[in-house]
């Protein structure tokens, strides 16, 4: 350096964009830029050649004719800020500001602020984060100290922590991982720890938490490194031991020895494939890494992790993001939340209409118009899954926000009214109800449930009207402080009921009125009325088939996508509400994969949900094939 004149370097910092800046003996600072010229000479051959841009030498005048003893930097948009330390408890904030004007060149404003920390053992390491918001010091006695450099003149820590892995150590390394807000401290003791400043409600100050606690070194903690593709890092202590680390996860995942005896600097490569250690001779050992998904995990796929800027371990999935220091949060927890949570739903509505509507038609309906109904619900499973989905989601979906509390209404309304029409039908005379063939009154109850489902609405509606706000989904944001989603759980399941009951409604029927008349001609001769004789004989007969029928209409609803895909919001949000969406396995995949970088972490990561898919099915499957099994041994002699 050309300024640096017969002073000695004492220390030195670094920050983005190639940004350095060196202390002196004589308490001067000597900011410079490396950038660097690529060339290629020959199809093979890349020349690689860096470029110095010194800039004016900085005094500091409160640190005149003494060294500078440790740096930190950091470089943002608005500036420049420059943290040296000058003695034991003593700093000097150097800010350089830039303000650009929209028309010719802008100015720049200097200052020089002293700080004094008042803190065991003195300062021992220094960092500031790349936003310019934090000055994170660590001293002698094992405390952590946060400086608000939104203050111009900071005199006391916002926040202070004690950091060491044992009391009394001192904090000997700080450093940031990608995106300069998850941070990494070491002590003398070999402790590793990451911290995250977790930001709480409005009205509350941020307080600094300990995120991970790494497997510990064997000696004091003297280097560290992050990685320019992830959340990875190595850390080194004074023994030469080399720990490689991932923040997200909170494991270290390898430890190397360094050949050449303690370890004073560690590199990481920029394309995270690779470390480099110098040793305290000057001895440089080179390692190959081989390290693609370091992100995925046991615990980051089916645990609670506690990821960048949230306030607390949760499950997440978000595959990408806007930035490159982005952290890809891939559990898979939601997603099975989700296909459950569909599930269920859509067997909620669809097992009860199916098998009533199974029983009722193979013991009670006329045979002439079984001949035609059942047709025509065995032709509904023949509706792709798309059409489905789209009808739901453009036009279903919109007319159940209209009507839900009428909707909700429909499964106490509609039954009562039925049953209502039932007993007037059986206070009729016997020359009127006798003109209706036995087995076709349910054609007389088709308009009764039509009418009964607009009753419901519009009960519905006055309901709402009463309600506070004249809304029903205010008044359900104000008691239970749910937000009402559009395409919602309920849509899905109304879609995905519809096209699951063909399936369980014909395998339902075939089993009922595949029992022997043997038994049915004995109850009734016994003196069991039909009621009696289906709900006692046929029933438990048929249990098997009306088992497996449930069972295929459940690996059915698990397997669907288009439907789930179209009609939720298809946020993997873990809310058993029934008006909000969720994301399901099937529909990941299909929204991810074409996306996602062959041979990639994501990538792979959708084969393991395709293999878990399989599983559940498979287990489900499996379990109802035993339990269809003893029942059919226990019924097998009837």
């Amino acid at each position: 350096l050309d300024g640096l004149g017969d002073a000695r370097l004492t220390s030195a910092a670094t920050a983005v964009d190639g940004w350095h800046v060196a202390g002196t003996s004589d308490g001067r600072l000597l900011p410079f830029r490396v950038t660097y010229d690529v060339t290629f000479e020959g199809d093979e051959q890349r020349r690689v050649t860096p470029r110095v841009q010194e800039e004016p030498p900085i005094p500091l005048e409160a640190a005149a004719g003494h060294p500078v003893l440790r740096l930190a930097l950091a470089v943002a948009d608005s500036g420049r800020l420059t943290v040296a330390q000058i003695g034991p408890f003593d700093l000097l904030l150097h800010r350089l500001t830039e303000h650009k004007a929209l028309i010719g060149e802008g100015t720049r404003e200097e200052s020089v602020t002293p700080l004094r920390v008042e803190a065991r053992g003195g300062v021992t390491s220094l960092l500031v984060d790349g936003r310019l918001d934090n000055l994170y010091v660590g001293t002698g006695g094992g405390d952590l100290l946060r400086y608000d450099l939104h203050d111009e003149a900071p005199s006391r820590p916002a926040a202070t922590v004690e950091a060491a892995s044992r009391p009394g150590a001192a904090i000997t390394m700080l450093g940031f991982l990608l995106g300069d807000r998850t941070l990494v401290s070491g002590d003398a003791a070999g402790g590793v720890r990451s911290w995250q400043l977790v930001r709480p409600p409005a009205g509350q100050v941020s307080r600094l938490t300990a995120m991970h606690a790494f497997e510990p070194h064997t000696g004091p903690v003297v280097a560290f490194a992050r990685s320019h593709r992830d959340k990875g890092f190595v850390t080194a202590d004074a023994r030469g031991t080399l720990r490689l680390g991932y923040g997200t996860s909170g494991r270290t995942l390898l430890s190397l020895r360094d050949p050449h005896g303690p370890t004073r600097l560690v590199v990481y490569a920029p394309k995270a494939d690779g470390l480099l250690a110098v040793s305290d001779d000057g001895a440089l050992a080179h390692w190959a890494l081989h390290n693609p998904h370091p992100e995925a995990t046991l615990g980051t796929l089916f645990g609670k992790v506690w990821y960048e800027g949230y306030a607390r371990p949760e499950y997440v999935w978000q595959s990408t993001g806007a930035t490159d220091d982005f952290e890809p949060k891939l559990s898979l927890v939601p997603l099975l939340f989700g296909t459950i949570k569909g599930t269920l739903y859509a067997l909620l509505i669809a097992v009860p209409l199916s098998l009533l509507g199974a029983l009722y038609v193979s013991q009670f309906l006329h045979p002439r118009l079984k001949g035609t109904i059942k047709p025509i619900v065995e032709v509904m499973a023949a509706l792709p899954s798309v059409v489905l989905g789209f009808l739901a989601g453009l036009w279903l979906a919109p007319v159940v926000e209209r009507i839900v509390p009428g909707l909700l209404l429909m499964p106490i309304v509609i039954p009562a009214v039925i049953l209502l029409a039932a007993g007037g039908w059986r206070l009729l005379p016997a020359a009127v109800s006798g003109r209706v063939r036995a087995g076709t009154e349910v054609l007389l109850l088709v308009p009764v449930g039509f009418v009964a489902g607009w009753l419901s609405i519009v009960l519905g509606m006055m309901l709402e009207r009463g309600m506070p706000g004249g809304s029903f989904q205010r008044w359900l944001a104000h008691l239970t402080g749910t937000t009402y989603d559009q395409r919602n759980a309920l849509v899905v399941g109304i879609a995905m009921g519809f096209a699951v009951i063909p399936i369980i409604f014909t395998i339902a029927e075939d089993s009922l009125s595949g029992v022997p008349r043997h038994l049915t001609a004995g109850s009734l001769a016994l003196g069991a009325t039909r009621w009696q004789t289906a709900l006692r004989v046929v029933v438990p007969t048929a249990s098997p088939g009306i088992f497996s029928a449930v069972m295929i209409g459940f690996g059915r609803a698990v397997g669907e996508t288009m439907i789930v895909l179209m009609a939720t919001g298809n946020t993997p949000i873990m809310d058993p509400s029934i008006f909000n969406g969720f994301r399901a396995l099937s529909a990941n995949i299909a929204v991810e994969l074409p996306e996602a970088p062959e041979a990639g972490t994501l990538f792979r990561v959708l084969f393991v949900a395709a293999a878990l898919l399989f599983a559940m099915t498979f287990l489900v499957n499996t379990a109802a094939e035993v339990v269809r099994l003893r029942l059919q041994r226990r019924f097998r002699n009837l």
